[in-house]
């Protein structure tokens, strides 16, 4: 059985939310670089005009190091049919 993956996400709003998305993006990039992280799904997404989300998903078994590292503001179940 696959292990369960998990979608770590950073909240951005006002005008600039999708500047910001865009750019905490590029950050996650280079940690995920630097930490070697395989599998993993790195990515940003756009809610509405003023709202805009980074995101990073990794296996269920990193999460917590993850978490603690990178401080993402919520987290939720990841599906492939996002």
């Amino acid at each position: 059985m696959e292990e369960r993956k998990i979608k770590l996400i950073w909240d951005f709003r006002g005008e600039a939310a999708h500047k910001t998305a865009l750019h905490h993006k590029l950050h996650l990039e280079e940690y995920s670089a630097s930490e070697q992280l395989e599998n993993c799904i790195i990515g940003s997404q756009d809610i509405n005009e003023m709202h805009s989300i980074a995101f990073l998903v990794v296996n269920e078994s990193k999460m917590i190091a993850m978490r603690d590292a990178l401080r993402p503001h919520r987290g939720e179940v990841y599906t492939a049919k996002q």
